[in-house]
């Protein structure tokens, strides 16, 4: 018999197939359409574009739903979407108490990101959400519980525009692939990411790491690999006007995100690198090209507000900045040529009125952020700096420029080191090694220089002084110590030297100042207190000064008159650096050698210009702060030959409290000195030399001076005419003072106060040799009188002799032996003999004498006429008286050419004989013949004697004209003497 199947059994197979064919038709086909019917009706009820879903599947019995063809947007233009959407519900959500997606996939997203000009983001005005009031937040409240074992998205686009810049942003990221697994909002879960966005313009970007919602956190590695910076740099440029030209960024980091409690960001082992990068000013002139940029080993910490970079090296800087006529740098000009944009301050809403607020607390001070560079490197550097603010403008190139920096720590946890290596110009170098502090500053530096052209500083000199610089290079080896910057306060040690300098007076185009090398050793600067060198060595320095027509000198012709400036006067009513210290200085010896130097002057005419050569020598320790003088000891050669020296002491800071110097000149040529001697004295110089013996001492501002000059040889020339020229009797002058070996020695004392503004050491000396000059001219023969054994200060200007007579006494010739003998020690003098007569006194003698000689040659012509026997000459003979009263009466009428007056007829022989003599006596003693010639013969008595006895040339000898003179009291006849120079 068939076993029967109880009824109740059947109809429940057949309510449970009935109900699982209902489930099937509702899970398949009803829930999917009606809910894609009530989604798309959704969709466009809120939707303000075009939105809808294609298709929604749902598998009952697997939970499994997909979403196909969501669509946002315009068609073509859709803004979110995606082909295909699956979810895999997994049933244990119903005793678990969390919703459990076993998987999750969305195929080729699709999203835009849109920014208007207004600042509009496209994804919220995609729908029309009515208003809701604000719920306030529950502290209480846990995330809805949810578990997905796997989120995969795939082949993603992602399209972000930005079109507020002043130039769109735009880029797209078309192959992006996302992968999350276990993701969970309970507690302590963490999901495992993945994230790979590649575009078409480069600039991949791959992401992992693990990722926790509850509390929200994260952890991983992120990478960037050729990201372009064309891509953000209109936020850049809006910012700040730099023009990019190329940049491409890489970046990689460990990361670890915390947002629990605080914000907690770490970023470890992060590496950066730029290669290339280029940026150029708006007007296309370049500012900055980048080789390569590397960061590495570098770490951030948010919490901590610290960024520890690990390594820095980077290669190839070029880089360009300049100083602008105004004085601005360009730099500084295109930040602030950046418009300011204006704020923009959002809506408070509810917010109670001002008035009604409490007054609000101080903002405490944030925390700063610490900054550690352990290892920077920078390579080949080039700077090209341009300074138009002078004229003509500098331009100057830096470089190639190497720059180490270790340990910098911007809180000044500890001093950095820095070592600089950089070429300064063509062939300039400059390095500096040391450690540096920054709160409070200081540092201390090692600084080298070599071969720094100095001719950069061409242009900054131009305004003050018209010198043109040939050449000249700077080197140093130095330590620096910048102990504070506020006050400042450092210290300069080392040494220094400059080799090479030439410099050119731009107005005559001649040398100015110049010299081989100048060392400074044992350099010791303290700000504000000292300057201290142990040596300064000079190598064949030379300097040009010249006196010009007006009296002026070359350095004030090249000096440029500056405007006066009164801020500099005064400050706060009380005279600028009043309050100052002096600067200490101390120099401990100045070596000179082979130095020279050219002295001209163009106020004389014809013009003067002699040269100093072969200038070597010392100076001794210079001290501001003490009273011990400097000593001097320089030798050197005026034109070559003739040797100079300056030996002595002198405080150059205070010459007035003590000075002694000694200068001697020996055998200076004298014709160099012809301008002068035709400007002042009114002759050139034909030949001559010098030496000079200058001894100045100077005790608390008395002066007292030997000069002692001595002149070989000395020649005038021809005159010249000059109105500066004295009137001085200067040839007989400088035959008076010059000796038979052709010598002038002159000793010229002078002393006086110094602290006496009228003193004046030149007008004394030139006083003194006038003086001389004169006194030797107007009383030359007591100046020879003292140049003999014995002859004192006597006046040899004039020799006495008896009425009538024209013989020499004893006296005379005594006197004349030693004027013989003084002229001979003055070769260059020339004696003129004045003979003279005086009428009162010899007139009557020389009458008496000319009739005597006439009886005489009267009565020798009757004696020959007699044939009688006579000596061979009239002045022989003796004439007896009783022949005379009848000479006398032919004589009378023969040289009077008169008859005797007729009333002597009456008067008896003699006394008529007497009448007559006393005319003719009368008459030959006012006879000029007869007084010149006695006076004449004086003179011959005089030469005679000084030829014969004194054994003087004759051809030293001059006659000059006779003179009528007067008589001395006691009747002598004096015949003056006069000197004259050859």
């Amino acid at each position: 018999m068939k076993p029967h199947m109880p009824k109740g059994l059947i109809r429940a197979i057949g309510a449970l197939l009935t109900a699982l064919a209902l489930y099937s038709l509702l899970g398949f086909l009803i829930l999917p359409g009606v809910a894609l019917r009530i989604a798309n009706q959704q969709l466009a009820h809120y939707a303000a574009v075009p939105a809808s879903i294609q298709r929604i599947e749902f598998n009952p019995f697997s939970l499994e739903l997909t979403l196909w063809g969501l669509n946002i947007g315009e068609p073509g233009k859709e803004q979110v979407g995606f082909e295909r959407l699956y979810a895999d519900l997994q049933i244990d959500s119903l005793w678990t108490r969390a919703l459990h997606l076993a998987d999750v996939q969305l195929d080729k997203p699709k999203t835009s990101v849109l920014f208007s000009k207004d600042g509009t983001l496209n994804l919220t005005q995609l729908f029309k959400l009515p208003a809701s009031e604000p719920t306030p937040a529950d502290p209480e409240a846990k995330p809805f519980p949810l578990r997905i074992d796997r989120i995969d998205l795939a082949r993603g686009y992602i399209h972000f525009q930005d079109l507020r810049p002043s130039e769109p942003i735009e880029f797209l990221y078309d192959k992006l692939d996302f992968e999350l697994k276990h993701l969970s909002t309970l507690p302590e879960d963490n999901a495992d990411m993945t994230l790979v966005a590649i575009g078409p313009a480069g600039g991949q970007i791959d992401w992992s790491g693990k990722i926790s919602l509850v509390p929200i956190a994260s952890e991983g590695s992120l990478k960037i690999t050729d990201g372009k910076m064309k891509a953000f740099w209109p936020y850049v440029r809006d910012a700040l006007p730099l023009v990019l030209e190329e940049g491409t960024v890489s970046l990689s980091t460990d990361y670890k995100l915390n947002l629990s409690k605080e914000t907690e960001l770490l970023l470890s082992n992060t590496s950066a690198s730029i290669a290339p990068f280029a940026i150029k000013a708006p007007d296309g002139r370049p500012l900055a090209r980048l080789e390569r940029l590397d960061i590495s080993e570098t770490s951030i910490d948010l919490a901590k507000q610290q960024v520890i970079v690990g390594k820095i090296r980077s290669q190839k800087l070029e880089t360009w900045a300049a100083r602008e006529a105004d004085g601005q740098l360009d730099w500084q000009k295109l930040f602030a040529s950046q418009p300011a944009k204006p704020a923009v301050k959002p809506q408070a809403v509810n917010a109670p009125a001002a008035a009604d607020s409490p007054k609000a607390e101080p903002a405490a001070p944030s925390k700063p952020w610490q900054v550690l560079l352990k290892d920077v490197e920078l390579r080949n550097y080039q700077v090209h700096l341009a300074d138009r603010q002078v004229k003509p403008a500098v331009a100057l190139e830096v470089g190639p420029l190497n720059l180490d920096l270790k340990n910098f720590d911007s809180l000044n946890g500890s001093p950095f080191t820095l070592k600089l290596d950089t070429g300064v110009g063509k062939q300039g170098k400059l390095m500096a090694d040391g450690e540096v502090n920054l709160a409070p500053v200081s540092a201390r530096l090692k600084v080298q220089t070599r071969d720094i052209d100095l001719r950069v500083a061409q242009s900054y000199i131009n305004p003050f002084i018209l010198l043109e610089l040939r050449s000249g290079m700077l080197g140093s080896d130095l330590a620096v110590n910048l102990k504070s910057t506020e006050p400042l306060a450092f210290n300069v040690t080392g040494k220094a030297q400059v080799d090479q300098l030439h410099t050119l007076d731009t107005l005559k185009s001649r040398d100015f100042l110049k010299w081989q090398k100048v060392m400074v050793e044992g350099l010791n600067y303290q700000h504000g207190d000292s300057l201290s060198i142990d040596r300064i060595n000079l190598q064949q320095p030379y300097v040009r000064f010249m006196i010009n027509d007006d009296r002026t000198t070359n350095i004030d012709d090249l000096l440029i008159p500056q405007p006066a400036d009164s801020t500099a006067k005064t400050t706060a009513g009380r005279p600028a650096a009043s309050q100052d210290k002096p600067l200490g200085i101390h120099i401990g010896g100045i070596a000179i050698n082979d130095g020279s130097a050219n002295f001209a002057d163009f106020s004389l005419t014809p013009n003067f210009a002699t040269a100093i050569q072969q200038l070597n020598g010392q100076i001794g320790t210079i001290d501001s702060r003490q009273a011990k003088p400097a000593s001097v000891d320089v030798k050197g050669k005026v034109d070559r030959y003739a040797p100079v020296t300056i030996k002595g002491s002198v405080n150059p800071f205070d010459p007035m409290a003590a000075l002694d110097i000694a200068t001697s000149f020996k055998r200076v040529e004298l014709t160099t000195l012809t301008p002068y001697s035709g400007k002042f004295a009114g002759y050139r110089i034909r030949k001559g030399r010098l030496n000079l013996d200058l001894h100045y001492r100077i005790t608390k501002g008395q002066l007292k001076a030997d000069n002692k000059v001595v002149v070989e040889q000395l020649e005038l020339g021809e005159k010249v005419d000059s109105p500066d020229a004295v009137s001085l009797p200067l040839k007989l002058a400088v035959a008076l003072l010059k000796d038979v070996d052709g010598k002038i020695s002159i000793e010229l004392p002078v002393t006086g106060d110094l602290n006496n503004p009228q003193f004046s050491v030149m007008p004394i000396v030139w006083q003194t040799l006038r003086n001389l000059i004169v006194k030797a001219a107007a009383a030359p023969f007591k100046l020879i009188g003292g140049l003999v054994a014995g002859g004192g200060s006597e006046d040899l200007g004039t020799v006495s002799f008896a009425p009538g007579s024209s013989e020499l006494s004893k006296d005379a010739e005594g006197a004349l032996i030693k004027l013989a003998g003084a002229l001979k020690e003055r070769p260059a003098l020339r004696l003129e003999i004045e003979g003279t007569a005086a009428q009162s006194s010899d007139g009557p003698l020389i009458a008496e004498q000319r009739l005597e000689r006439e009886y005489q040659y009267n009565y020798y012509k009757i004696l020959q006429r007699r044939g009688d026997k006579v000596p061979a000459q009239a002045s022989l003979l003796e004439v007896p008286e009783g022949e005379k009263t009848p000479l006398l009466e032919g004589i009378y009428r023969t040289r009077l050419k008169t008859q005797p007056p007729a009333q002597w007829k009456d008067l008896g022989k003699e006394e008529r004989a007497a009448k007559m003599r006393e005319g003719v006596i009368k008459f030959w003693a006012g006879s000029d013949v007869l007084l010149r010639q006695l006076g004449q013969d004086r003179a011959s008595s005089i030469k005679d004697y000084l030829v014969d006895k004194g054994q003087l040339a004759d051809d030293r000898v001059y006659f000059i004209d006779a003179s009528l003179g007067q008589a001395e009291s006691d009747g002598r006849v004096i015949t003056p003497l006069h000197l004259d120079a050859e």
